[in-house]
């Protein structure tokens, strides 16, 4: 039962012409599935309604081809094919008696319309964001087309059944482009003066309430200061006056790396002090987000005045449930968000979301996994044992345990394995969450017998007589070098001077100073190992073969916040190098490009270059005669904790009940007579 301190964030609300049901508010955010995968994407929508989110809305759908933004997903309102695809979303959410929303979007120059080949619109020319061409100055009838194409797009949000129409002002789009004095110079009634900066949003307003009348309810989506963080009051005063034309403001701050940032650098509620004062100025409904997971945290947003929805996007990713866990009173269950931002570089890559604490994410259509339940096995099932609990190994005894399937989990030392180890990096103290959410789980689940400090050998493993085996015993970094840079390893490494990453955050002494720590991977490791030891006092050169520090980081909105943190702790930064071997109190550099030897002064090697899997356990066990026996997570292939959990997730599911293939969107064209 719902602890009723928490009854206010279940109040119904009026916004405009629609009421939401309650004040969880899934803001629009980026999938990866968008025009491509319709299917794929009213499923996942619809769960999230079903979990208990009231208002649901699509990610960025483009009103026009000259907005596109190819080859990152998004969504589409541009014909009625588009109309009938955005309309199952609609229908999914509504089918749990959600309100449904869908930004219409314009990219302006930010897009590249590699797609579309269109060329790209906006107030000035200036280049794409991802492109070496530039957009055409909008004129006068480039400005009617654009109202025209907006308008459109309303009605067939409206036919496609929409409660929620959004106007986007933000994230440097296209009416961000506008209002921003630095880009917008025109000298003619859309620039110069704010008044007129402003004059595209105000009139594409009142277009979007004449279009959808009192079907649905108008948001905008905007920011509180321009682009520099300045000119906040003039900003404030203009939400005041569009007042009369919004039911709801959906308001951010312009640096994305705080709204969107990582948990290793932007903690919750984060965008509080930027925008608290924008209720009072607009008396309408607010809602922001701030990476929401603490139900208290919440509650306080709604009875101090600053919000009245409580805005989320990685937070019902992590759980489609939270509204319903908290509804329920089951606060312990809710999967909170780590912030490791794997969502959001997914869509970056082009592929639907996933994420590391939610392996359902995105498989929602796919392979109809729901995140709340389980297949039951019918029948009485044999005991399975499962060695290594680390992330893969919890997660496959959670999952297996749901299906009703007796486990015994054994684990060399305590649970946790490769995940305790990378949340002592700096700042990535909530990564512990992935692991103290399946505990807790397990503590609910009687049919799981827990082993900690129990090394297991393959006769141990015989002997126990339990024949079906998982084994979750993960990975360990190499300590030859062996990476994309050196596929053979180096054999100078084999020196007392080098230490694993694993070795470094077990405690390992270090030999000497400076520490060169070679990142040959390029996420987070290397660089968390930089931080950490620079921070302790110790004499750091970073050595990469990329051209920035730590570079997939960009994906996860890491990338420059890790740099300049490095930069600030006085590590010597040294890019376009390979760290081709050790010599007598030095390691060998080679240049990336020319191939050119250099060497630097070292006391100790970490080379973050590759994983090998732990899997001699599998090879032992080859021919005891078991009846079944898998390697999952990175004891099977090395790779994001989110891999490792979605392996696992996928080999429970699969356990005695063989899964179907995925199914897929794509066109089927007929054979021609």
């Amino acid at each position: 039962m719902r602890d009723p301190r928490f009854d206010p964030l279940f109040q119904p609300l009026q916004i405009g012409p629609v009421t939401a049901p309650n004040r969880f508010w899934q803001v629009p955010h980026c999938t990866g599935m968008g025009n491509q995968h319709p299917a794929s994407l009213a499923a996942m929508r619809g769960v999230k309604a079903e979990g208990g989110w009231g208002v649901v809305n699509s990610e960025y759908c483009s009103i026009h081809p000259s907005s596109d933004d190819t080859p990152a997903p998004y969504a589409s309102l541009w014909d009625d094919g588009d109309t009938a695809n955005m309309a199952a979303m609609a229908d999914a959410v509504h089918a749990h008696s959600a309100l449904a929303g869908v930004e219409l979007w314009h990219g302006g120059g930010r897009s590249a319309n590699v797609l579309s080949r269109q060329p790209s619109l906006g107030p000035e020319s200036i280049l794409s964001a991802t492109a070496p061409w530039q957009n055409q100055t909008m004129d006068r009838q480039d400005i009617k087309a654009l109202r025209d194409w907006h308008r459109a797009a309303a009605l067939r949000a409206r036919a496609a059944g929409f409660d929620v129409v959004y106007v986007y002002a933000a994230h440097t789009y296209l009416l961000a482009q506008f209002l921003d004095p630095v880009l917008n110079r025109r000298p003619d009634a859309y620039g110069g003066s704010f008044d007129n900066r402003t004059r595209l949003i105000r009139e594409l307003l009142e277009d979007t309430r004449d279009a959808i009348g009192d079907r649905a309810a108008i948001a905008i989506r905007i920011e509180v200061t321009d682009e520099d963080g300045g000119n906040q009051t003039a900003r404030a005063e203009f939400l005041g006056r569009i007042a009369p034309l919004v039911d709801v403001f959906d308001v951010t701050i312009p640096d994305y790396g705080t709204e969107m940032g990582p948990s290793r650098f932007v903690k919750e509620a984060a965008l509080e002090t930027h925008i608290a004062h924008v209720r009072a100025t607009t008396a309408r409904p607010v809602v922001s987000v701030g990476r929401f997971t603490s139900p208290d945290t919440m509650l306080s947003q709604l009875r101090r005045g600053i919000l009245d929805f409580i805005g989320a996007a990685r937070p019902s990713i992590a759980d489609p449930f939270l509204p319903a866990k908290i509804r329920d009173g089951r606060i312990d269950d809710i999967r909170e968000c780590i912030g490791c931002n794997i969502c959001y570089a997914h869509d970056g890559l082009g592929a639907p979301i996933r994420c590391t604490q939610n392996p359902t994410m995105g498989e929602e259509w796919r392979q109809g996994w729901h995140p709340e339940r389980v297949p039951a096995l019918i029948g009485q099932a044999d005991p399975v044992l499962i060695v290594g609990a680390g992330p893969a190994g919890l997660e496959a005894a959670v999952t297996l345990a749901r299906r009703g399937v007796p486990v015994v989990l054994a684990e060399a030392g305590e649970p946790g394995g490769r995940v305790t180890r990378e949340a002592r990096l700096p700042g990535l103290s909530e990564w512990n969450r992935v692991i103290d959410w399946r505990l807790g789980q397990l503590k609910k689940l009687p049919q799981v017998t827990v082993y900690p400090g129990s090394r297991m050998t393959a006769a141990d493993i015989i002997d126990t007589g339990i024949r079906q085996v998982m084994l979750a015993t993960g990975s360990l970094w190499r300590a030859d070098g062996r990476g994309r840079s050196a596929p053979g390893g180096m054999a100078s490494l084999a020196d007392p001077r080098t230490r694993t990453p694993d070795q470094v955050l077990d405690g390992a002494v270090l030999s000497g100073d400076p520490v060169v720590i070679f990142d040959d991977e390029g996420y987070h490791i290397a660089a968390g190992l930089a931080d950490l030891l620079a921070s302790k006092g110790h004499a750091v050169s970073y050595v990469t073969p990329a051209g920035t520090v730590a570079e997939w980081t960009a994906y996860t909105v890491e990338q420059s916040r890790l740099q300049a943190r490095l930069i600030r702790l006085g590590v010597t930064i040294l890019t376009g190098q390979i760290v081709a071997g050790l010599g007598p109190g030095t390691a060998l550099l080679d240049c990336a490009y020319t191939g050119r030897r250099t060497e630097i002064a070292c006391g100790t090697l970490i080379p973050v270059t590759s994983r090998q899997p732990q899997d001699g356990l599998w090879h032992d066990l080859q021919d005891a005669g078991l009846a079944s026996l898998q390697r999952i997570g990175d004891a099977r292939a090395p790779g994001l904790i989110a891999h490792a959990i979605h392996d696992a997730h996928g080999a429970a599911r699969a356990h005695l009940t063989p899964l179907p293939p995925p199914k897929r969107e794509r066109p089927v064209l007929g054979r021609q007579p």
